[in-house]
């Protein structure tokens, strides 16, 4: 089973224990982030209060103030926890100044042992929805208790209200994942530490939301990973992760299709009636394929099926690389010159092309603006993408005579067949010569060194003749 392999890999389960006593730089930073966005949290709730507030004394001033201030400590808030999020994933990278292998396993397994126990959990009060690697979308029964009203005694004091789920999950991380023996420097000269019970580790509840719209795979058994909607109690929608609609550049086909289709999940009363809004969105779309979008202008044809990206950089920089972006710039080079490329970020908007039907997708870009020229011009390049590839390359390529001479060659094609049939071609050095195999070679070798011998023993029985000859002469 390994004859030929370089690599072996395998999966082993490990213990290990990551000691930061006397240096808890990395628990401290962390510590610093999470406080300060609890920072941000707590202030983010206190404006939605006074937002509250306003809006009974009709203050509009007031009112637009704290929307704003909401706007923004919910944004920090919300960065905060993406960085929060990314120090595992930093940890484990090589490059890293706090590479540190350990800390990032340690981390992703106890939030995988977490996650599981979680949803075994919710599986016994409703229905577990999508697994992330820090937390867990279901669907909790209507009857479920959301918030609870705790009864104080003090009538001064204001009334507490608690998230029953948040409380309900948090309990379970309490008893399983607390550390009874963390132990924080006190004093660094005497190295005196204090002990005590640590756990830093809570869900928070988001929600409740309207309705999750999830994709499923066109293979049996398979579940699509970070692909998902999620829409607001009004309809908005809340969180839209790995769809089309949310990318620059795609289709813009793809993207008006998936934003009517999730507008019609949220219609309907019922399961079946859900469905049959977003069937006669389908329907509208597959009419549309079918009939070769005649009943639409070739303006909204083009908008729909073209694709928009944008080059970073200079054409001249990519070199040899393919992509359905250099194809474009190359080919809007050829139709408008050389001033659409002398700068940076080349807006290349194309259309895909089913033909030629075997060839790679970045040969059957095809620049939108082509489609926008006069008939003519229109037609000599599209003749030129397609006629070249299908007919006349590979024709000149096995000898035969151009079957189509109004479509001229490519350069490096013209020079080759010009090279090929002129009478005045010049040599080169290899096709003097012939290649022979290392047997022949050294075979050659040795007939040619017993030669060499040969015609010197032969010179030296010819030189000493020569000299009795002249011994001979002398007595």
């Amino acid at each position: 089973k390994h004859i030929k392999k370089v690599n072996h890999t395998r999966e082993e389960t490990r213990e290990t224990t990551v000691c930061q006593c006397e240096n808890s730089f990395y628990v401290d930073i962390v510590r610093a982030f999470r406080d300060r966005r609890y920072e941000y949290t707590g202030l983010h709730k206190n404006w939605k209060k006074n937002l509250a507030n306003a809006a009974k004394k009709d203050d509009l001033n007031e009112a637009k103030r704290c929307n704003n201030l909401i706007v923004i400590y919910d944004s920090l808030q919300l960065a905060l926890k993406c960085i929060l999020n990314s120090f595992y994933g930093y940890v484990i990278r090589r490059d890293a100044c706090w590479h540190r292998m350990e800390i990032g396993g340690i981390v992703c397994t106890t939030g995988s042992a977490i996650i599981k126990c979680t949803r075994e959990l919710i599986k016994q009060i409703g229905r577990p929805l999508k697994l992330d690697t820090d937390g867990i979308w279901c669907v909790l029964p209507a009857t479920f208790p959301e918030n609870y009203e705790l009864i104080i005694r003090d009538p001064s004091r204001s009334k507490v209200v608690i998230s029953y789920p948040y409380s309900l999950l948090n309990l379970t991380i309490k008893d399983h994942y607390t550390n009874d023996q963390y132990h924080e420097l006190i004093d660094k000269e005497k190295h005196h530490y204090e002990i005590r019970s640590e756990n830093s580790i809570f869900f928070e509840i988001d929600g409740p939301y309207l309705a999750m719209v999830l994709p499923a795979s066109r293979e049996e058994g398979k579940c699509i990973r970070k692909r998902y909607c999620v829409f607001n109690m009004d309809g908005t929608i809340a969180e839209l992760k790995g769809f089309e609609v949310k990318h620059n550049g795609e289709l813009q086909l793809i993207k008006i299709f998936q934003a009517s289709v999730f507008e019609a999940f949220l219609k309907g009363t019922t399961l079946e009636e859900c469905y049959n809004h977003v069937a006669t969105i389908a329907d509208y779309w597959l009419d549309m394929l079918y009939s070769h979008a005649k009943d639409i202008s070739d303006k909204e044809l083009f908008e729909l099926i073209s694709e928009r990206r944008t080059m970073p950089r200079m054409l001249s920089d990519y070199g040899e690389q393919k992509s359905t972006s250099i194809s474009t710039a190359k080919r809007l080079l050829e139709f408008l010159g050389e001033d659409v490329i002398k700068h940076k970020g080349l807006c290349c908007r194309f259309v895909i092309a089913n033909v030629p039907r075997d060839a790679p997708v970045t040969e059957c870009a095809i620049p939108l603006a082509i489609f926008q020229s006069e008939q003519s011009i229109r037609n000599h390049y599209l003749r030129t993408y397609c006629i070249q590839k299908i007919i006349t390359i590979p024709a000149a390529l096995q000898n035969i005579r151009k079957p189509v001479p109004r479509v001229p060659h490519p350069d490096w094609l013209h020079k080759r067949l010009v090279e090929k049939n002129s009478l005045c071609k010049q040599k080169r050095i290899t096709d003097v010569f012939n290649s022979i195999d290392k047997q022949t070679h050294m075979d050659n070798n040795e007939q040619q060194l017993i030669l060499t011998i040969d015609i010197e023993d032969n010179d030296e029985q010819t030189k000493s003749s020569i000299k009795l000859v002249k011994k001979k002469l002398q007595q």
